[in-house]
């Protein structure tokens, strides 16, 4: 018997959390929806990052983007883009024991006569890596997964700074 409240204490619990949260208006973040029709990313084909910031655009589905800056309404420079790794710590016997991975970006946004809409915007993302001797090759891949989610992280952020642009007079 005392199972049974317990269980239907629980399932109350539970439906009100469910209420609370469809009363207090939160929605999945959708798409992200950009004021230009067409942009050209400044970024190498064979950029991992320049990649992912186009088929985020893509997907969008409003914004075409352009192979070229030659008909784009809008043109991403790429300032700088780089990717650190620095010594947090280190243990008693002068060996690592933890990085700070950074991953600089800056850009800008302009049109085709040089007119900014967005002025030099630099981010820096920050990750800590702890380290092993024992256990190299697995930190080289943690490595590796941390840039590749600031990577993913990075092209979130430009996402939501291009859809605040002003464009127009």
């Amino acid at each position: 018997m005392r199972q049974f409240f317990f269980r239907q204490q629980t399932c109350l619990l539970i439906l009100a959390m469910l209420m609370s949260l469809s009363a207090c208006g939160f929605k999945m973040r959708g798409p992200v929806s950009l004021p230009f029709h067409s942009i050209y990313v400044a970024l190498p084909d064979a950029s991992p990052l320049g990649s992912e910031l186009r088929r985020q655009i893509h997907a969008n589905g409003q914004t075409q983007v352009m192979e070229s800056a030659d008909g784009a309404e809008v043109i991403m420079d790429v300032l700088q883009e780089s990717k650190e790794k620095q010594i947090l710590s280190l243990n008693s016997q002068g060996r690592v024991r933890e990085y700070t991975l950074l991953y600089n970006f800056s850009f800008r946004l302009r049109d085709a006569q040089g007119k900014e809409y967005l002025a030099p915007v630099k981010m820096q993302l920050k990750r800590t890596l702890t380290f092993n001797e024992s256990v190299v090759l697995a930190k080289e891949t943690e490595e590796a997964t941390l840039y590749h989610d600031m990577q993913i992280d990075l092209v979130q952020q430009i996402m939501r700074r291009l859809s605040v642009v002003k464009i127009g007079d």
